[in-house]
């Protein structure tokens, strides 16, 4: 539909009648100028006078509010309207002024223009403006859903009775602090103090991977930050993926000072076994990760591998299947090489230190990188105290499931000291 502005004074006698094709040429013929030089003036339509005209030498001024640029005839014009194509008037690049009827005699000259406008604009409408599907406005999965303001409110008020208020979260092999940012964020706004390290030669940390030759190097960060606790401070301890191997070192060394131990879809190691050791069972073989594998030979190829670095193109399907795209981005330019002395080393643990401390184990049914039954076997090789599970998780949790992930993390915490309780599945 079209808006028509007439810039005929009132008289009885129409101007005489042109036909012009183009609004360019139209333009140019009755000013002698470019067209672009003849239009829209400080918001002012200047035309010049007809031989017929006998009012003053120029047309009479558009006011502002019935201009090209607002043409509503007044009305004050509607805030936030995108300039899309399906809202704004046609470019200048189109026929936007179309000559009418042009007939001689009349009393005063004029043209009368017609605009072609929208029907919302000219209804005083707004156009729904869309969104981004960005994972800030998309609405979560049921299996995952979003933490209310006031479940927040309520944790917080539920952990003050808790054994003890502190988190330490150690990451994978090839991970760094960096991938439990999410996790950090909800546990802290529910009155947790968490802590996530940087083992060595992990994330932020500058020491060379391939330099590492032993586990206690590896985990250093960790036992510096469990030696700094007092006395009488304990904490919860969290391990994915090889920082199972790490917590369980920490928890031989460090009994009294931790509370709890959390081994998310982590390596869940008995007396004499190694990591490299663990994840080899014949009977869990994981072939997608034999694939993904590069060995690192810092000290030459006829040595023994100095670190365990990953195909970049293997990450998505081995690692974040089921991750968010831009958590999947922040991995690829942030993974380190995994130092490959500590994953083969054998764990010393006894049953007076580290069997004394509570165990909990979180399974995640997606992980590519260690498989649902490999989790269960180690769980049953060696029961916790209760076993968790993550459905449509694949192997990092903290990415592709974090409000799930948060909830079981938080249940844990809540459960009393020197509870124990027989083991279940918790499916969440």
């Amino acid at each position: 539909m079209g808006a028509k502005l007439s810039c005929y004074p009132s008289c009885g006698n129409a101007p005489e009648e042109s036909v012009v094709g183009s609004s360019r040429r139209w333009v140019k013929a009755l000013t002698g100028k470019p067209w672009e030089e003849s239009l829209l003036q400080g918001g002012t339509f200047l035309l010049p006078k007809n031989p017929g005209d006998k009012g003053g030498g120029m047309s009479p001024d558009l006011h502002r509010p019935s201009s090209l640029k607002t043409p509503l005839m007044g009305k004050k014009r509607p805030q936030g309207l995108p300039r899309s194509s399906s809202t704004r008037a046609n470019s200048l690049t189109g026929p936007v002024v179309s000559p009418q009827n042009h007939k001689s005699g009349g009393c005063g000259g004029g043209i009368e223009l017609e605009l072609d406008l929208p029907s919302s604009l000219l209804m005083g409408q707004k156009k729904p403006l869309g969104m981004p599907r960005s994972s800030s406005t998309r609405a979560r999965p049921v299996v995952d859903p979003a933490i209310s303001q006031q479940e927040l409110v309520n944790q917080q008020r539920e952990i003050d009775g808790l054994e003890t208020k502190k988190v330490a979260l150690v990451h994978g092999g090839g991970f760094g602090a960096w991938c439990w940012y999410k996790t950090i964020a909800l546990l802290a706004d529910a009155g947790f103090e968490v802590t996530a390290v940087n083992l060595t030669g992990s994330g932020i940390h500058s020491f060379d991977t391939n330099s590492i030759t032993n586990l206690p190097q590896y985990i250093k960060p960790l036992t510096n930050f469990l030696e700094k606790l007092g006395d009488t401070e304990k904490v919860i301890l969290v391990g994915h993926d090889f920082g199972g191997a790490c917590i369980s070192y920490a928890m031989e060394a460090f009994p009294t000072k931790i509370a709890k131990s959390v081994f998310l879809a982590a390596t869940m190691l008995k007396n004499g076994q190694s990591t490299l050791e663990t994840l080899s069972q014949k009977e869990t073989t994981n072939n997608l990760m034999q694939q993904a594998q590069i060995f690192l030979y810092a000290n030459g190829k006829d040595q023994t591998p100095t670190a365990i670095d990953f195909d970049q193109s293997s990450l998505q399907d081995l690692i974040f299947n089921r991750s968010p795209m831009k958590d999947i981005s922040l991995a690829s330019v942030s993974m380190r090489p995994i130092p490959f002395a500590p994953v083969v080393e054998k764990l010393m643990l006894s049953d007076g230190n580290y069997g004394s401390v509570r165990r909990f184990y979180i399974e995640t049914t997606e992980d590519n990188m260690i498989p649902l039954p490999l989790q269960q076997s180690m769980c049953k090789s060696d029961p916790p105290e209760m076993v968790f599970r993550l459905k449509g998780s694949d192997h990092s949790p903290f990415f592709s499931k974090p409000q799930a992930l948060h909830k079981i993390l938080v249940e844990i915490a809540r459960i009393p000291p020197k509870q124990r309780l027989k083991n279940h599945d918790h499916n969440i």
